[in-house]
């Protein structure tokens, strides 16, 4: 079993640390706010830490899961950074979904202190987390990866190496495409249906079975038709999201047409208060 921390205790980073914890290894924990700590500890029998580099002192892992660029930054190389702390031959992996710039920054910054540095940012959603279960898109070398993978699995179904540093972010990026496109399409489909007068019931388990299916219309479709958005992963961070996708598609000279409209979607969502409703409130836009 492993000296872990866990630094960053949100919906996704509580848990997590919490399978962790369950799972034998010993971890300590920090937050932001730091009740949140020791509520941590409290409630699954680790360490509540003050700083980053205090919960990382001794450790062979340390995982971050935070929120935006600038967190990440904080937690690792600023005052009380994680990094300083951090001895050589240990592996850092973030699990944040941040820019593709921020993880190739911090790979070389980690390489110059001999620690592994993955970016692994995560899918799956708060019931993904509590339930052990998500996927995870790491980009890093090889030789961390493969010490840091057997950890992550006490709380994926799936993790994949996807190539060097910046490729668990761009990866994740892509999943951030399919869904805003599947979402927008969903949220046409649900209103179309009402305005028919058809029973979205009926409609969504009859093409739930063929080429139409997917995810968001298993697990969506009847809670948009109820009006319903209060199921995990919010507006407010699907638009931080995107916002990372249009940039890197920039630098790339890439077209995302598609994802550039759902993001202005979205946008109508947050300027209508639904800033905090989860990413199939794009009904909303169509019916209030």
């Amino acid at each position: 079993m492993a000296e872990i921390a866990f630094l960053g205790l949100g919906v996704m980073g509580f848990p997590m640390a919490g399978h962790l914890q369950r799972a034998g290894h010993s971890v300590t924990v920090y937050n932001r706010t730091a009740k949140k700590a020791r509520d941590w500890a409290a409630k699954h029998g680790g360490t509540a830490a003050e700083t980053p580099a205090a919960a990382a002192e001794g450790a062979e892992f340390v995982f971050a899961c935070v929120g935006r660029d600038e967190d990440l930054r904080k937690v690792t190389l600023g005052e009380d950074g994680c990094f300083a702390a951090m001895t050589s031959g240990s592996v850092f992996a973030d699990h944040t979904t941040v820019s593709a710039a921020i993880a190739r920054e911090l790979a070389e910054e980690g390489a110059a202190r001999g620690i592994g540095v993955l970016d692994a940012p995560i899918s799956g959603g708060q019931a993904g987390a509590e339930n052990g279960a998500l996927t995870i898109m790491v980009g890093g070398a090889e030789e961390a990866f493969a010490r840091a993978e057997p950890v992550m699995q006490v709380y994926a179904k799936r993790v994949g190496l996807m190539g060097p540093a910046g490729s668990g972010q761009t990866t994740k990026m892509v999943n951030q495409i399919c869904i805003a496109g599947i979402l927008q399409g969903l949220a046409e489909a649900v209103n179309f249906t009402l305005e028919s007068g058809l029973d979205p019931e009926a409609v969504f388990d009859v093409i739930g079975k063929g080429a139409a299916q997917s995810w968001q219309m298993d697990n969506r479709a009847g809670t948009m038709a109820a009006g319903e958005y209060d199921f995990g992963f919010a507006v407010d961070w699907m638009r931080k999201d995107l916002g990372l996708v249009l940039g890197e598609a920039e630098r790339l000279g890439v077209s995302l047409p598609v994802t550039a409209l759902v993001d202005q979607f979205y946008k109508d969502v947050q300027a209508m208060g639904g800033g905090r409703n989860d990413t199939s409130s794009l009904l909303r836009r169509f019916r209030g």
